[in-house]
């Protein structure tokens, strides 16, 4: 059986480049019937980059796009496009530069350019962008925090949108003594900061992680929130860590804002015997709150964990290395029978038992007619889950 000599891929109609060098490798793309028009948009997208015609590159996210925004130039020569499932691709060339065009149903759209110049890749993504979107409407709910994790690339932060609640919506949710202590917190303000490390410690389903959301929105004018969702990794890998102390600063100091770094669940990392079971990490989460690693970074670090306070490493909790250490605990019996009171009315009320019940238990008692479930008889579930 003969094969067929592979043909380098190029876009048709463009002059064809000179023959590969060292410098501009030439290269080859297998297609089968298992690749979609996208696909084949998004190799003719990065060819002119990979074969070193077009060697720089410019990539931007956009958000809160006008429907009729046209995302190319007007000079631009469009040489593909697809549409797939609402998702519109558009490949577009022009004098010296390639661009690809992504654009979904949500608003948002990714834009891809290669050119010769660096230059020139920066000034086609600004003339695609200008007057392409709108001003989002305001809703104070609404509050930007990053994610940090390791990719295949590397460190990497991506921003999103999540919906926080004003901490007076949820005041009630709390114990008296929590409640006053996350009202002087919330209320803080930067030169107010004594201390880098905000502990919350307590059962689960006692409401730290809902208390945190709450946090960032209080604080949405003056500190950027960002949770690593891979914490272990974290602390175990030390160019990860420098890259989140860094952050993604700004020359302009009127703009700097201060940074809180979520880490959820980190039992491990803060119990007394974090040194021998964590190596390191110990040793770094401190340095990173008040050591040669946190100075000149405005830095503070909140921690969750489901660990009784006896059982943290003394380090943690030494006095002045904590902003607020927070006992979340359950709602004692007379709080508890009130939250059910206010949330269920005239309704059928559970009992309540002398210890209380957390809030996970206090939702799922309010909300037990609305649930769909069947399942068979058994003993009753644990209160796990975020709140």
């Amino acid at each position: 059986m003969t094969s067929t000599p592979q043909e380098r891929l190029r876009l048709i109609g463009r002059e064809e480049p000179a023959a590969a060098t060292a410098a501009a490798p030439s290269w080859v793309m297998n297609i089968d019937d298992s690749d979609s028009a996208r696909d084949i948009i998004d190799a003719l997208g990065v060819a002119a980059y990979l074969s070193g015609e077009q060697p720089h590159a410019v990539s931007v996210d956009i958000e809160h796009l006008k429907p009729d925004a046209p995302l190319r130039p007007d000079d631009a020569r469009v040489l593909r496009t697809s549409d797939e499932d609402g998702t519109r691709a558009t490949l577009s060339v022009g004098d010296g530069w390639t661009l690809r065009v992504v654009r979904r149903t949500n608003g948002t759209a990714v834009l891809n350019v290669s050119a010769v110049t660096e230059e020139l890749a920066r000034e086609v993504v600004e003339v695609c962008t200008k007057d392409a979107t709108v001003e989002p409407e305001s809703d104070a709910s609404q509050v930007s925090m990053g994610f940090w994790h390791i990719g295949s690339h590397g460190p990497q932060r991506r921003e999103r949108t999540i919906t926080a609640a004003a901490w007076a919506e949820i005041d009630g949710n709390y114990g008296a003594q929590v409640g006053a202590a996350m009202r002087q917190l919330m209320a803080m303000r930067p030169d107010e900061v004594r201390g880098r490390l905000l502990l919350l410690h307590g059962p689960p389903g006692t409401g730290k992680t809902s208390a945190l959301r709450a946090l960032s929105r209080e604080w949405a004018d003056w500190c950027q929130v960002d949770c690593v969702l891979d914490p272990e990794v974290l602390f175990a890998n030390p160019g990860y860590l420098m890259e989140v102390a860094i952050g993604v600063d700004t020359y302009d100091e009127s703009k700097r804002r201060w940074r809180l770094l979520v880490l959820e669940d980190c039992d491990e990392l803060i119990r007394g015997s974090a040194k021998e079971s964590t190596g390191q990490g110990l040793s770094r989460l401190l340095n990173l709150t008040d050591g040669m690693l946190g100075q000149g970074r405005d830095v503070l670090v909140a921690i969750t964990t489901n660990e009784n306070l006896s059982r943290l490493h003394p380090a943690v909790v030494r006095p002045g290395r904590c902003l607020a250490q927070l006992e979340v605990g359950r709602l004692s019996n007379a709080e508890a029978a009130a939250w059910l009171e206010r949330e269920l009315g005239d309704r059928p009320r559970p009992a309540v038992g002398p210890d209380g019940m957390t809030l996970a238990e206090l939702i799922a008692a309010r909300d037990e007619h609305s649930r769909i479930q069947a399942l068979p008889p058994g003993p009753p579930q644990g209160s796990g889950g975020y709140l």
